[in-house]
């Protein structure tokens, strides 16, 4: 296969905003990009520094054999046009923000007296459609409170003023129960009908407020001309108006026309929320996952997201509110980051939303298949402790001892974010005298590894001390002394105020307390903890029964040590019959043994009986 001259294909493409496209060998489509200048952002695939590629993207670069582009007038023209190619060529390194489901739309019906209803397909017949609605559930409130407050027809007959003059049409069962007013019969006129169809619009746009002041004025000039009948008809629609008003409006009415978008994302997906807000009152919704390709950015994810909303919703908004500040560029758009009042409360609605959407997607793809939540935890932890590879093993180190005495360490291993329990391992100190807890671990630690490296066994990628920065220096210091301290990345951990502490660094790293990172490092080092208290106290039981053994005339610490290690307990040496205990000791020792544990009769002879 002939390699692509890379150098040649940028001298075509110019300085401008616009769209390119990569082919490969057999002529098929694989990627779309938009750039505010072609030829740098281009030419950046083809970087020296191929390192600051993840997989995917080496991967696309290397089958790259034909580059196209399309100039435009604006950086805002070059998204729009991206996203159009993106859904109608799907290419394999794409993001596709296609959402799968068909969602519902309000229909205005273009007739003669509207009928208004919801619908999935949208017909260019001339009817207003509004939508669509991320929420069925907010959808059906809004057509409840629409047949609530309105009477309107539900019929598909011709209404037209020929047919209702020459009285082709008798009233339904509808009109019987006061659902519709009649204009098949002429009962209703037009005019009047068309009247509650533009209040209809006014709800549906949002603009809620405006028919609940030309209700009130409906009925103050009811009242006036004494029509109290009037007055209690728009009275009772009023009380629905503001019944769905004081539900719907979630901040100042005076935010009208606003955009709210906002973005949660791990390694391998985002999830983007849209709120469209007119007048204080969410009047639609929708939250879209995304798969992301080639390592892209929240800020590429947010924008191409944010255009294909507005495009999808007909969003005519200047201010659209974001968590950050995107790199896009239109004079036509605000961007509004709030760090206060009823604008900060529509953003945090919209983080709260997307946040709970992206819980209960990961959620159920772990269900499905659990070593996503391990790939999940390991890219976390990467990220997080600013690792160069994933912590797929790590070993953590603790020290246990009692006033100086029985000092032990203790090991655990987890591999994949969990305990393997075959791989713990305890060491008996052996070159420390006396409480000292930085030797203790100096000592363990170039064992441990000492010993990993003699047997070729792979190294950890992440070691955890449990300790501050003394004893996190103590494991420095035999990691170099072993030549590895470039190998394995090791962290200490204070347990005070969960400070994690790296080699050199003066300063400590505080992580959220709940993340999932901080998490897997507390259990880790609670894990150690555990194992090696355990060990510390088998050890520090059997010192005080090998103590006691020493007490018995012609029992040193040798056969001490024997008996313990033949019987384990002194309950069982107790229980041993002579031929068990001659396995161990001699016919003095033995006698000795039993008289020591045969219990003594009280001084003064024995008790009278009663």
């Amino acid at each position: 296969m002939s390699s692509f001259d890379h150098k040649t294909a940028l001298t075509a493409i110019p300085h401008k905003p616009g769209v390119y496209q990569y082919w490969d060998a057999d002529g098929k489509l694989m990627y779309i990009g938009k750039a505010k200048d072609l030829r740098n952002r281009v030419g950046s695939y083809f970087n020296s520094d191929k390192n600051q590629f993840n997989g995917k993207t080496r991967v696309l670069v290397s089958k790259i054999r034909k580059i196209t582009f399309t100039i435009v007038d604006t950086e805002i023209d070059a998204w729009l046009l991206e996203n159009s190619l993106i859904k109608k060529h799907q290419p394999k390194f794409n993001i596709n923000l296609k959402d799968d489901k068909t969602y519902p739309w309000i229909i205005v019906k273009n007739e003669n007296y509207p009928r208004i209803y919801w619908t999935r397909k949208v017909i260019k017949d001339g009817s207003t459609y509004f939508g669509p609605y991320g929420s069925i559930g907010m959808m059906h409130t809004i057509l409840d409170l629409i047949k609530e407050t309105y009477a309107l027809r539900t019929c598909s007959l011709p209404l037209n003023d020929k047919n209702i003059a020459e009285g082709k049409f008798k009233v339904c069962l509808e009109y019987q129960i006061g659902n519709c007013k009649g204009p098949c019969q002429a009962y209703q006129t037009e005019s009047d009908y068309d009247k509650n169809i533009g209040e209809i619009k006014e709800i549906l746009n949002g603009k809620i407020g405006n028919v609940i002041r030309d209700v009130k004025n409906v009925i103050k000039k009811a009242s006036e001309d004494l029509n109290f009948e009037m007055a209690h008809q728009y009275a009772r629609r009023l009380e629905v108006l503001e019944k769905y008003q004081s539900k719907s409006t979630v901040v100042n009415s005076a935010i009208t026309n606003v955009d709210v978008v906002s973005i949660a994302s791990d390694e391998r997906y985002a999830f983007v929320n849209y709120l469209k807000v007119m007048n204080g009152t969410i009047i639609q919704t929708q939250t879209i996952e995304v798969k992301k390709q080639l390592d892209e950015s929240d800020d590429e994810i947010l924008t191409s997201a944010m255009l294909d909303f507005r495009t999808k919703f007909s969003s005519t908004s200047r201010e659209i509110i974001v968590p950050f500040e995107p790199l896009l560029e239109d004079e036509s758009l605000r961007f509004t980051v709030p760090k206060l009042g009823e604008k900060k409360k529509l953003l945090e609605l919209s983080q709260k939303n997307v946040l709970f959407f992206k819980k209960e997607k990961l959620n159920q793809y772990e269900k499905l298949n659990p070593d996503l939540r391990t790939d999940r935890i390991l890219a976390t932890m990467q990220k997080d402790l600013r690792l160069t590879q994933l912590p797929q093993h790590i070993e953590c180190f603790d020290n246990s001892n009692f006033q100086g005495k029985y000092p032990v360490s203790a090991i655990v291993v987890f591999k994949d974010a969990k305990p393997s329990k075959k791989d713990y391992r305890h060491f008996n100190v052996k070159t420390v005298e006396g409480p000292n807890d930085f030797a203790t671990m100096e000592e363990a630690v170039f064992r441990r590894y000492k010993r990993m490296l003699d047997e070729n066994t792979p190294l950890p990628q992440l070691i955890i001390i449990d300790g501050g920065k003394g004893q996190l220096s103590s494991a420095v210091k035999s990691l170099k002394l072993l030549g590895i301290e470039n190998k394995v990345t090791v962290i200490g951990i204070a347990k005070r105020l969960e400070e994690l502490f790296y080699p050199g660094d003066s300063y400590p790293l505080y992580l959220d307390k709940k993340s999932e990172t901080l998490k897997v490092i507390q259990q880790l080092r609670d894990e150690a903890h555990r194992f090696g208290i355990t060990f510390h106290r088998k050890k520090r039981d059997q010192g005080t029964l090998k103590t006691e053994l020493e007490q018995i005339p012609g029992i040193g610490k040798t056969t001490a040590d024997k008996l313990l290690t033949q019987f384990k307990s002194v309950k069982k040496i107790k229980e041993a019959t002579e031929k068990e205990l001659a396995e161990v000791l001699n016919k003095k020792q033995i006698v000795t043994l039993q008289e020591y544990f045969t219990p003594q009769p009280p001084k003064g002879g024995a008790e009278n009986p009663l």
